[in-house]
Formats: structure tokens, sequence, C-alpha cells
């Protein structure tokens, strides 16, 4: 939806092609101007050398890209034949108008001036005969100087036809303008404003799309877990189809560390229409969990039935009383606010002509009531003395009917209902009365009838004018003129109240409402539809629904699970004043703590009445459980099953357990050759996969209109395609762009890229410190010292020797090499950590060679042309490897590095292709 100051933009834009000249020159300029000045447009302006928007316009405007534009607009010939023939038609007109102003002897303006002038004011005072009399005495004094030879008449015939010329030329113009305004519109859309766009672009040279432009909305970003950003993607759609095929069962979901594992589980909760997400404990407590569990599901359904959750944190019976107290004069004195006062003044205008009707109908209502009661007093009689037999058999079975009817609830509901049908009745018939006494009252359609039509289009102008600003007023869009933003409540409340008050004003000041106000019977009339309005609140009456047997059974459940209830009893008995023998007896109760079996089997049951209720509704249950992959180990987490196995398989309810890896793997090899708790506890599993390129596009462009599909890359080639770290690399992307103060992916890249490979490294050399070295085993480690110290130098221009250290510690891993890590006095683990963060910077020095070199579109083709090894996602693949062997990782980037024709060993000499600062106090020369 445009906002309001868009709105006035496309309005003042078109307001200006149709009053300026219909030139299609300039119209063309203007809409080349305004297609430069949209957001896509202008946020490219100046980002790289020459290409500005004056540089820009002067090209567009230049042949023959200004042809070729034009030309475009192939759906818009006949909109722009239109125009251009209405510019043709205009031209002749002025031509002609120009021809006959140089005949005209007479000034042709000030003639038909008076003529026009004098005629509607003759029809104006004079009445519709008299223009055409005197017309005709016009004409025969005119033909009386012509035959006498006067030139007047040819005169006065030039400066008419120069003015019915000029009015043609006017006809014209508006007509040119029209079409100028169709044709602007349409150049802009289909000519100017695509066309512009890709003008830039052009002129931005290589890689347009690797410009970090701020702009648009980055929320997303910011916000992981906001539901308003999520897309569906491969694992959503799996899960759905799992639901769909199966009627209640337990899936487990499985993947690495920060794939969306429980973003699916809260999007399938959120979608399920009753959904429990429940977190499992850090440590192995099931009986807790299980607690924490049955609250939630309780709370759960009681939100969900509209009821309120009960608190269970109990005050002195003193301070209950008093916040009740306080509660309900509370609610009475808000109530009495309105109220009172409504009745007052309802009463003191309807007083005396209730009264009059009161007197008037006092007598009839006395003689009613008299003979209704003698007649039932009289049939009562009959009745006792037995001489209505047939009255008294039917009186008899109604009383038997009544009895019976005591346990019924259709009964009972059905006369509770009498007393508010009758209230309706009263109401619909009173109502009725009412208006058609209003439709029969001879004075009032007397007075409807000397209304006068003219005061009723000036009132329902001003309605109308009053209910348009009432509805504007509403609205949240801003508007700027000049440094003001101004809203458009600030703007149309005022005028809100000024049209309502003009409206009241000119209501009560018209002679037919105040007579119609003044009739005598309209108080008598206002208290009878008061009345009948009361009828109809009490005939819509309900009485508050009871809950349900199921919400207070969940009531009782939450009292007995979050509280510990205990009770005692004292008797003491004696005579003190005369004897000294008594007795003292005292006894308490308190309840034993839920075991875990007893919370297990309230659990399966309360949870089956719940499902077996929703499900008769069509509604789906799904119980959430999530971070059991946190348990510590696969052992733990299998540990956690076996015990909570219990509460699972509970008819038509999909539970939804994620779990570590190793869980899932071990349901997939079910029967090969063991079997263990998976097997009996899942019904299916779920492989959560990292995202694929297309969908790491597809969520962050849903997130930020900034990130372009080179930093969608590059985030995806850092995190491997894991949501949570997606996520985090895109607000490092943006990070990095305040950082290195350039729009350029060569600059941003590198930053981020050797940020990432600093803090790593650092982890690595931490766990080293761990371990022992010997004098051997210096060389590996003045190798990963130096690119330590080099990726941490406190230089503007980020280290000049930076790329020989890198080269060196990323190849020692490599088979073959001379620095290959054979050291026998290196530890297995030792060894181990060395390859795996060699293996990360062959990684880290692999994306450098890709992303920090210009020319990254025209690289990607050729990289292309190798095959899958050369696509961008293979890059992701290798970062997924690194968690798995550094041996199989670095086999996968040599082939990558193969296809993006980047060296497999290091170069003897070079640095990272770094633009030095000029105020580096390091490297001055």
């Amino acid at each position: 939806m445009r906002t309001l100051e868009t709105q006035l933009q496309a309005l003042l834009a078109k307001a200006e092609h149709f009053f300026s000249a219909p030139d299609p020159e300039w119209i063309y300029f203007r809409c080349a101007s305004a297609s430069l000045g949209q957001p896509d447009s202008a946020r490219l302006l100046g980002k790289r050398e020459g290409v500005n928007r004056s540089t820009v316009l002067e090209r567009m405007r230049a042949e023959p890209y200004r042809g070729q534009v034009i030309d475009q607009c192939a759906d818009a010939l006949r909109t722009r034949f239109r125009f251009e023939r209405a510019c043709a038609r205009l031209a002749e007109a002025a031509s002609a108008h120009e021809h006959a102003v140089g005949e005209a002897v007479w000034g042709w303006r000030p003639v038909c001036v008076l003529l026009t002038g004098g005629l509607l004011v003759l029809i104006l005072f004079g009445g519709p005969l008299i223009p055409p009399v005197l017309l005709l005495l016009t004409a025969g004094v005119l033909t009386w100087l012509h035959s006498r030879g006067s030139t007047a008449w040819l005169n006065l015939r030039q400066c008419m036809r120069a003015g019915a010329l000029k009015f043609g030329w006017l006809v014209h113009r508006v007509n040119a303008g029209a079409c100028a305004m169709a044709w602007a519109e349409t150049l802009q859309r289909e000519g100017t404003g695509p066309a512009a766009g890709a003008l830039i672009r052009e002129m931005l040279g290589e890689d347009p799309d690797s410009l970090l432009i701020r702009g648009g909305h980055e929320e997303g970003l910011r916000t992981p877990r906001g539901s308003r950003y999520l897309v569906d993607n491969a694992a959503l759609l799996q899960l759905k189809r799992k639901v769909q095929q199966i009627e209640g069962g337990t899936i487990a979901v499985c993947g690495p560390r920060g794939s969306g594992k429980t973003t699916l589980l809260e999007t399938a909760v959120r979608a399920a229409d009753f959904g429990v997400l429940a977190q499992a404990p850090a440590s192995y407590t099931p009986h807790d969990f299980l607690v924490s569990l049955s609250v939630r599901l309780c709370q759960t359904y009681i939100r969900d039935s509209g009821k309120p959750v009960p608190e269970f944190t109990r005050l002195s019976p003193l301070d209950r009383l008093g916040r009740r107290v306080k509660a309900g004069a509370k609610r009475v004195g808000r109530w009495a606010l309105f109220a009172v006062p409504a009745a007052a003044l309802v009463v003191l205008g309807s007083a005396a002509s209730v009264r009059a009707v009161y007197r008037d109908n006092l007598a009839a209502g006395a003689h009613l009531a008299s003979v209704v009661s003698s007649r039932v007093s009289h049939g009562g009689i009959q009745m006792w003395q037995g001489h209505s037999v047939a009255s008294s058999v039917l009186v008899t079975l109604v009383g038997l009917l009544w009895w019976r009817g005591r346990r019924r609830a259709g009964v009972v509901s059905v006369l509770l209902q009498v007393p508010l049908v009758v209230a309706g009745v009263t109401g619909f018939l009173l109502f009725a009365v009412l208006v058609r006494d209003l439709v029969t009252d001879k004075q009032i359609l007397l007075q409807l009838q000397q209304v006068e039509i003219s005061s009723v289009l000036i009132l329902g102008v001003l309605y109308l004018l009053w209910e348009s600003s009432r509805t504007l007023q509403e609205s949240e869009d801003e508007f700027s003129i000049g440094f003001w933003e101004i809203s458009a409540r600030a703007v149309f409340r005022p005028a809100t109240y000024v049209v309502g008050g003009l409206l009241v004003v000119l209501l009560l000041r018209n002679d037919q409402v105040q007579a119609l106000l003044a009739d005598s019977e309209n108080p008598l009339r206002l208290a009878g539809f008061v009345v009948a309005a009361l009828l109809f609140k009490v005939a819509l009456w309900k009485p508050r629904p009871a809950e349900s047997a199921l919400v207070v059974r969940c009531q009782d459940y939450l009292y007995r699970l979050q509280t510990v209830q205990s009770s005692s009893n004292a008797l003491t008995t004696g005579i003190a004043q005369i004897l000294s023998l008594g007795t003292a007896q005292t006894s308490s109760l308190s309840t034993v703590p839920v075991s875990f079996p007893e919370l297990v089997d309230d659990f399966r049951r309360l949870l089956g009445l719940i499902a077996m209720e929703k499900t008769k509704k069509g509604e789906v249950v799904v119980i959430a459980v999530d971070e059991v992959d946190r348990l510590g180990s696969d052992t733990q987490a299998l540990a956690f099953l076996s015990e909570i196995k219990a509460i699972l398989g509970v008819p038509d309810v999909y539970y939804l357990i994620s779990v570590a890896e190793d869980v899932g793997a071990a349901f997939v090899r079910r029967g090969l050759p063991h079997r263990d708790v998976t097997d009996s506890s899942l019904d299916d599993i779920l492989h959560v996969q990292p995202s694929t390129l297309e969908e790491s596009r597809e969520i962050l462009s849903s997130r930020s209109e900034t990130l372009t599909g080179p930093y969608t890359a590059l985030a995806h080639a850092l995190s491997g395609g894991g949501l949570r770290d997606l996520l985090r690399y895109g607000l490092q992307i943006l990070e990095m762009q305040e950082k290195s103060q350039s729009n350029e992916l060569t600059e941003i890249s590198r930053h981020l890229i050797l940020e990432e490979l600093s803090e790593t490294l650092a982890g690595f050399r931490t766990l080293l410190s761990k371990h022992q070295f010997s004098r051997s085993t210096s060389t590996i480690l003045g190798s990963f010292g130096a690119l330590v110290r080099d990726l941490q130098l406190p230089c503007p221009c980020a280290g000049v020797s930076l790329r020989p250290s890198l080269e060196r510690f990323a190849f020692y891993g490599a088979a073959g090499h001379p620095g290959t890590i054979a050291d026998p006095d290196l530890v297995d683990t030792t060894r181990q950590l060395i390859e795996e963060a060699s293996a990360y910077a062959y990684f880290s020095l692999t994306l450098l060679d890709i992303f920090s070199s210009s020319g990254l579109d025209r690289r990607t083709g050729l990289a292309a042309a190798f095959g899958r090894e050369g696509d961008l996602q293979r890059l992701a693949d290798a970062r997924q490897e690194l968690g798995i062997s550094p041996y199989s990782a670095r086999t996968l980037l040599d082939g990558i590095r193969v296809a993006w024709t980047l060296s497999l060993q290091p170069r003897n000499n070079g640095d990272l292709p770094l633009q030095r600062a000029s105020d580096c106090s390091i490297h001055t020369a």
C-alpha cells in the first residue's frame, strides 16, 4: 500500500504533465528524472566513479538510447500515437487562432468577454426568454448597419471567430494534457523505469550486484525467531507430508547444530490446532521434565478454552477480601459514572410524557388486571371444588411432567429462555408501534415535505465530508511537506471535529429540523425507543458458560502438581474447673508428591481426553520436545528416550522430538544388528539437512533487501547452510560494511573472512596450549604463530605478509607437500587439531581467492563449465565436510580450486591484493 507521500508525488507529477506544454522531449526528460529518483535506481547512484545522476541522465537523453527506450514501449504504441496526434491538432488549432487574431481589427478578448458576460447576466436575471429576443434585435441592428456599408458586423464576426478558435484550442489543449499524462505514465512504467535500472547496472561495470547498499528492511536478520520471516523449506514440506501419512505417532527430527530444528518444531506447533512445546532438561531428570510438560499441557488447554490460568499464590483471607472489594468497587464505580447521569437525564427528559400516559391509561390497566385476576381465581376455585374435571386432569399432568423434567437440562434451558423470548418479542412489538407512529404522524410528514432540497444537499455533503475525515483519521500514513513529517491523524482529526460541529450547528439552525424536534410526542417516543433497546439487550443476554469438565480437570491437576496440600484437626476435652483429668487428640493430613508412574498415567489419560475432543473437531494435536540432542551424549539421549517412552504413543497425538544425529543414525540402522530404544520409541525420522544455496537466498531475501546474490553466496559458504550461522553471517556482513567503509564485495568479504579466520585460529591455539610440544615441532608452531600474529596485526592494510603465512599454514596438510604434518613427536590429538586448523585455513584461503577478487560473475560462469565442482554450493559442502574430516574437506577444496583455476601450492611471494591505507603508520613506504 502506497503512503500518502507517494500518492501526493504521483498526483503532482500528473498535474505537471497536464498543465505544462505537451512537449515529447520535455516529458521524456521528466520521466527519466523521475525514474532515477526511484529507490531501486537512486540507491545505486554515486557508488562507483562516473555513475551519478547527471551522467546517467545525460546518457539516457542522448540518441540512439532515447529512441531505444521509447521503442521498448511496444504495448503503448496506441497511447503514443494518440499523444502525437493530439499535439498535431493542438498546433493546428493554435495556428488557426493566430491567423484569426491577425485578421481581427478589434480586440477579440474584450469583445468576447463582454458578449459572454452579458449573455450570462441576462440569463441569470432576465430569465430564459430575454437572450433570444435580445439576439434577434442585435442581429437586426447589425444587418441594418451592414446594409448601410458599416464594417461593425465584419469586425464583430472576426472577433467572435477568434474567440471560437481559442475555445477550440482550449479543448485540444485539455485533450493534449490528458494524452500527455497517459503517455508519461506509460513511458515511465514500460520505458524509462526499467531502462534506468538497466543502464545504471551497465555503467557500474563488472559485478553490479557486488555493491552492498544499505536500504529497505533488515529487521529479519535481527529477529531470528520472527515467525513472519519464515519460509517453507524442504524440511518443513517433508514434515507436513509425514504428518499427513500417519494418524498420530512419534517423529524424530535430527540434524546438525544450527540447522533449524528448533525453528521447525516451533513452526509445527504454531501451525497445529493445539500444540505444546517443551524443552528437555539440561540434566537427566525425566520426573521434573514430565511435571513441567504436564503443567504446560494443562495451561495450554485452559488458555485454548478461553479461560484464565489459575494462580496458586495464597493470600490471607483479609487480603483476598480486600482485593475482591476493591475490584468490585472499581467496576461498580465505572459503571455508575455513566449509568447514573444517563438514567437521570433520560428520566428528566421523559418524565412528563410518561406521567401523562400513566394517568390516561391507569383506569384501563387496573380494570384489565382485575378482570384477569378474577378469572384466574374463579378457575382455581372451580378446580378446587371439583366443578372443572378436565382442567384438574390437565393441571395434574402438567405437575407430573414438571417433576419428570427436573433432571433434563433441555427443559431447564427452555424455561430459562422463556423470559428472554418474551422480552425480545415485547421489545420488537414496541419498536414496531413506535415506527408506525412516526410514519403515520401527519405533522411530521408535513414538515418533511417542506424541507428544501438545497438544505438536504448541503447537509449530505457535510455528512460525507465528516465520514471521510473520520475514516482517514484512523490511517497510520504520513506525508512530508518540506522538512515536516505530518501524519494523517494530525490533519484529519481536527477536520472531523470541525465538520461534525458545523453539521450539528446547521441541523439545529434549520427551521424544519427545529419543528421536527419540537413535536410534543417526541419525549414519549424517545422513552419508548430506550425501553425497546433495553428489552432487546435483555433478550440477547446469555449466562456465562460453565467451565467444561476437562477444563476443571486441568485446573485440579495443576493444583495437584504445583501445590502441597496439608490439613490438621485438633480436639481437646476436659473439665478443668472441677477435675484435672482431660484428653487431647490431634490429626493431620498431607498429600504425597506425585510419583513418576502416576505422572505417566495421569499425563496419558489427560492427553488422551484432550486429543479425543480435538479429533472430533478435526483438529491436530502436536507435542514437541526440543533440546534432547543437547543432553550431553547419544547414550544420555537414548536413556532419556527410554524413560519418557511411556508417555509416547497416545492415539491421535503427534510427538516431534529433536534428537542428535547419532540417535537418528541408530534409528536408521534399526535391527542391524542390534535393537535399541529407538526401535520401539520412534515411528519415523526427519533429517533436517543444511539449506541449499537457493534456499539460503530465499531466506535472506525475505529478511533483508540489502544482501544481494554474491553476499548470500558468501554467507552460505561460511555457514555451510546452517540457518543459525547463515543469519549471523548476514549481520556480520553489514557490520563489516561499516567497519571497512566500503560498498565493494572484495573489501567486505576480505574483512569478514580474515576476522572469522582469526577467531577460529585463536580458538585452535587455545586448545593447542593444553598439549605438550618438543623442539622438533617448532616449524609448524612457528607457522601457526606467524599466521595468528599477522591476522592480529593492527594495520589498516590488513597485513602485508599475510598471504605467505596463510599459504604456508594452509598447505601444510596437503598430500605430498614438503610441509606435510608428519612429525613423529606430535601426538595424535595434537596432530589432529593442527590438521583441522590447517584445513580451515585452506578453506578460508579458497574463499579469499574467490570472493576477494573482482569479476565474480565472469569467473562464476567460467567455473560452471567444470561442472559440479565449479558451483558455489560446493563451498558450503566443503564447510560441512570440515566438521567430519579435514582430509576429505581438503580433497573437496582441491577440486573447487581446480574449477576456479586457483593454485594448489603456495606461491613463492605475493601478498593479498589489499589496498594500503594512506594513514597506515606501519607501511608508510
